[in-house]
């Protein structure tokens, strides 16, 4: 899909740190933009007051997200595994029935997700993973295997669809669009560190970029470590 196909985006999700910087990066490229987020969420999206279209909802809420990604040509959705009432798979399966045919889907969630048991994750990694598991199921906060099984309807879709894996973040000013690879555990990933604002360029940068369809990026920062390494300082994409 090229640039000049993609007029409307919906970024579901848009309240939150990551989702308030796809907005950003939305309306830098002359979208026009609608944004969900949870009603008492809606006050953090005030600094795009008359810029953007608010639709207040849960985002599991298939009837919120119908109204949402009506007439969009890319729908930017950030799966966030809230509770214990299966909030990130509702999400993503209210957006894969009711987005546009044709649309332009990209999802974010973190490394530990796996496309096709390829990955390797190191022994704190995994052991981390786990324990955040129980322990977001024992306080009822977040529902991390809700997580897997949204990504696991999403690559059984015929949709255009991509899930962008993201390393650990963390703010600051831009490096540019990350690079990536398709397994965790590639020698540019090492590093496992990318710029919050970046996670979110490769995700407004992905509506547009067909190389991405049905692929599962697993990304870093651009400068880090392991990429400079790993390119001899220039861009790295896939494996």
């Amino acid at each position: 899909m090229g640039t000049d196909r993609v007029k409307k985006v919906c970024i579901v999700g848009a309240s939150g740190k990551l989702g308030q910087y796809m907005v950003r990066h939305a309306l830098d490229r002359g979208y026009e933009v609608v944004g969900v987020c949870r009603e008492r969420s809606v006050p953090k999206l005030a600094a795009f007051e008359g810029r953007i279209t608010v639709v207040p909802g849960p985002t599991n809420d298939p009837e919120v997200i119908r109204r949402a990604v009506a007439g969009c040509d890319g729908v930017l959705t950030v799966l966030v595994p809230w509770g214990v009432q299966q909030y990130a798979s509702g999400t993503a399966q209210a957006v894969l029935d009711h987005a546009p045919p044709g649309a332009r889907l990209v999802f974010s969630c973190g490394w530990h997700i796996t496309r096709d048991g390829k990955d390797r994750y190191s022994w704190w990694f995994t052991t981390g993973v786990r324990i955040a598991a129980l322990l977001g199921k024992l306080v009822r906060a977040v529902e991390i295997d809700d997580q897997v099984e949204a990504c696991r309807r999403i690559f059984a879709s015929d949709t255009r669809w991509t899930v962008v894996r993201g390393s650990s973040l963390e703010e600051g000013e831009s490096q540019g669009l990350p690079v990536w690879s398709r397994h965790v555990g590639d020698p540019v990933l090492a590093s496992n560190l990318t710029r919050r604002v970046d996670f979110a360029l490769f995700m407004v940068a992905a509506l547009t970029d067909d190389t991405l369809v049905r692929e599962a990026p697993a990304i870093v920062g651009r400068r880090t470590p392991s990429a400079l390494a790993h390119s001899g300082g220039g861009p790295r994409n896939h494996a």
